[in-house]
């Protein structure tokens, strides 16, 4: 589906653009990738990574903020993926107007584009913070995913359709647990502190994450969540698994924390399917005959939800130590 397919990815000198765009250029055959962001350092680190693939490559400094921008972007792309966002909760916190200039202005900015520029399938990474928001990062979040799908209202009779993918904290990622616990090791640290013993996560890799926007692109006819079955651990389990032994003072839960991070919610239950190794949850709002239940799915039970706490699939002590051996933490 990929092969000789121009792909424009927001955001794409992140952590998620840069894993997507090797795994693509090593499985496909793309006619081009276009990575769109607004670090022009970050964009030059990745020309010298990606040397290889240079051929195939194009990098424009932009900003979604930036329509106009994006439109000479967007000329003659046919998948967008978009990664761009404000994502630091503090940050977000502290500079609400620019955390809704990038994650909802320019979210719709993204969508206008799209659609003016003749873009076939648009596919926005979202986040379990969007799900009963607590911190202003997660409220611009859902606002953006209720963008995207009912930016299929108004595709009318262009060929386009817009989906979301949905994951929590990415194993090993910037401002995570995992990194934060490796460098208090490294400091010397003979104890971790936890903020709940309760505490929960999902493990996710960036190759997961990246086969989950495929997946997207490939099934989705418009409005959907794609949502990955991945497995949970408790916080206190990483901790034993970093460092065997330690204590773990509890210093309680930082603003804007949950306890677990939610993916499905019980009122999402009605519109939410099963499959193997995903859930999808459809829009509640059928806008043309293109939308259609993906087949192979089962409809969950009423009051269904999905969260790291409540999940069936746990990782324990020594999985989590095997799993740890594939990340690079020195990044």
């Amino acid at each position: 589906m990929l092969n000789n397919k121009t792909i424009l990815v927001t955001g794409g000198t992140g952590s998620f653009g840069k894993a997507f765009t090797k795994y693509v250029l090593t499985h496909y055959q793309p006619k081009k990738i276009i990575i769109y962001s607004r670090d022009e350092f970050k964009q030059f680190m990745m020309q010298n990574e990606f040397k290889e693939y240079l051929p195939k490559l194009r990098f424009f400094i932009g900003d979604v903020r930036d329509k106009e921008r994006m439109e000479r972007a967007f000329e003659g792309v046919d998948y967008v993926i978009h990664a761009a966002a404000l994502k630091q909760v503090p940050a977000c916190e502290y500079n609400p107007a620019e955390a809704i200039k990038t994650n909802i202005h320019g979210a719709q900015n993204v969508i206008d584009a799209s659609l003016n520029k003749g873009v076939k399938k648009v596919v926005a990474l979202s986040t379990d913070k969007a799900v009963n928001p607590v911190n202003l990062y997660g409220g611009t979040k859902l606002v953006s995913d209720k963008l995207f799908i009912a930016a299929n209202a108004y595709a009318g009779t262009k060929d386009i359709c817009f989906s979301i993918v949905r994951y929590g904290n990415v194993a090993g990622s910037r401002g995570s647990v995992i990194p934060k616990f490796h460098e208090m090791i490294k400091a010397g640290a003979t104890e971790l502190t936890v903020t709940d013993y309760r505490m929960t996560r999902f493990w996710i890799s960036l190759e997961e994450g990246v086969k989950l926007v495929i997946k997207a692109l490939e099934e989705s006819s418009g409005g959907e969540t794609f949502i990955s079955k991945i497995p949970s651990f408790k916080v206190t389990d990483l901790a034993q698994a970093m460092l065997p032994g330690c204590k773990m003072p509890e210093i309680g839960i930082y603003p804007g924390e949950k306890l677990h991070e939610i993916m499905v919610t019980t009122e999402d239950s009605p519109n939410t399917y099963e499959y193997e190794k995903h859930f999808i949850v459809y829009p509640q709002v059928r806008w043309n005959d293109k939308q259609q239940i993906i087949p192979g799915g089962k409809k969950v039970p009423d009051g269904f939800s999905y969260s790291s706490g409540n999940n069936t699939e746990w990782l324990s002590v020594e999985e989590i130590q095997e799993r740890l051996k594939t990340l690079d933490l020195e990044k």
